[in-house]
C-alpha cells in the first residue's frame, strides 16, 4: 500500500519510491550473460527517433580502442563470470575504426558477438575484413536496422536515400553467408503480425534468408518516447504483471562506454541509458554488479512492458 505519509514525487524522481508513494521495482544481476561495447556515438545518417541522438556530429561517446575492450574481456576471464554473448552498437560500430580488431579479438576468444549497424557505407568499407571472420561462422550475428518493410516508411525515420544502401549491405551479408538478423521499430499503427508478414515478403523477396515469423530472428522494438506518460513500475508489478525481474535486460546484461574527455570507460546498467549518471555503476564489470532500480521511462515501456530485449541472439 502507497505510504501516505511521504510527500508528493514527480514520477522517476526517487530511486526508491514512485510518485504514488509505492515501493519501486529493482532488479539483481543474476549472471553477466551479456556484456554490451558502446563503440561510439557517431553515425553515418541521423534518424528521426534515434534513443541516443546518434549523428555524424554527436561523439558524446568516444570511440572506444581495442585496448580498453581487452580490459574488460580479460575481467569476465579473471573473474569466470560465464558471460556468453558480446554486443556491439553505438552509433554506427562500423564508424569506429577499431571495430574489425575488437571483432576479431572477441571472436577469437570463443565468445558469440552480435553486432548491430545499418549496413550502409562504413560496413561496407570493411567487407573484406569482414569475410575474413566467416570461419567463426555462426558466433557472429550481423543485425540490420531496417524500421519498416517498405522504402518510404523507413526513409520517414532514416532519412532520404537510406534505404537502397541498407537493402545493398542485407543482400551482401547474406550472399556471404554471414549469419543475419533484422531489428525493425513498431512506430506504425500496424499489428505486429502484419508487420512480421510485410518483412516476410520483404525477405522473400531479396531472398535473404531471415524468418521474419521468428521474435529473435526479426526483432520489433517498441518505441521510446520521453514525452509519453508511462506508468512506474512497483514490486507489486511483477505479480499483477505476471513477470519476473529476470525477464528484464539489466538483470543479465551491462553496457561498457566511454564519455567523451572522460580518461577510462565506464560500466552502465543497459544499452538504452548511456547518458543518465543515476545508471552509471562503475568502472569495472565488478562494480557494476549491483541492482539496479527501474527509475526511467524506459525501464517501463521499453523493457518490463515492452517486453523488449537488446540482446537476444
Amino acid at each position: 500500500m502507497p505510504d501516505t505519509n511521504l510527500p508528493m514525487l514527480r514520477k522517476f524522481s526517487d530511486p526508491d519510491i514512485t510518485a504514488k508513494g509505492e515501493r519501486r521495482a529493482s532488479v539483481a544481476l543474476g549472471a553477466l550473460d551479456t556484456l554490451w561495447f558502446n563503440t561510439g556515438t557517431l553515425c553515418n545518417v541521423t534518424c528521426r527517433n534515434c534513443y541516443i541522438e546518434s549523428s555524424p556530429r554527436n561523439s558524446r561517446l568516444a570511440y572506444l580502442t581495442l585496448d580498453e575492450v581487452r580490459a574488460f574481456l580479460d575481467e569476465i576471464a579473471r573473474d569466470r563470470l560465464g558471460t556468453r554473448l558480446i554486443g556491439f552498437t553505438g552509433g554506427e560500430p562500423f564508424m569506429n575504426p577499431a571495430l574489425p580488431e575488437m571483432l576479431e579479438l572477441v571472436l577469437d576468444r570463443g565468445f558469440e558477438c552480435l553486432v548491430l549497424t545499418n549496413a550502409m557505407q562504413p560496413m561496407r568499407k570493411v567487407r573484406e575484413r569482414l569475410l575474413a571472420l566467416r570461419r567463426h561462422g555462426e558466433r557472429l550475428t550481423i543485425r540490420v536496422s531496417i524500421d519498416h518493410y517498405t522504402s518510404p516508411v523507413h526513409e520517414q525515420e532514416r532519412g532520404a536515400r537510406s534505404w537502397a544502401p541498407t537493402i545493398d549491405g542485407l543482400r551482401w551479408l547474406a550472399a556471404q553467408g554471414l549469419r543475419l538478423h533484422v531489428a525493425g521499430r513498431r512506430f506504425t499503427a500496424e499489428a505486429e503480425d502484419e508487420l512480421r508478414a510485410g518483412f516476410t515478403r520483404l525477405f522473400a523477396e531479396m531472398d535473404v534468408p531471415v524468418d521474419a515469423q521468428d521474435p529473435v530472428a526479426l526483432t520489433l522494438f517498441p518505441e521510446m518516447d520521453l514525452t509519453a506518460d508511462v506508468p512506474e513500475i512497483t514490486e507489486a508489478c511483477w505479480g499483477i504483471l505476471h513477470k519476473s525481474p529476470s525477464d528484464v535486460m539489466c538483470a543479465s546484461s551491462r553496457m561498457v562506454v566511454k564519455r567523451q574527455e572522460a580518461p577510462a570507460p565506464v560500466v552502465v546498467a543497459c544499452t538504452l541509458l548511456p547518458y543518465d549518471p543515476a545508471f552509471e555503476l562503475g568502472a569495472t564489470l565488478r562494480d557494476a554488479a549491483g541492482d539496479v532500480k527501474l527509475n526511467h521511462p524506459h525501464c517501463a515501456k521499453f523493457c518490463v512492458l515492452g517486453g523488449a530485449a537488446c540482446s537476444r541472439a
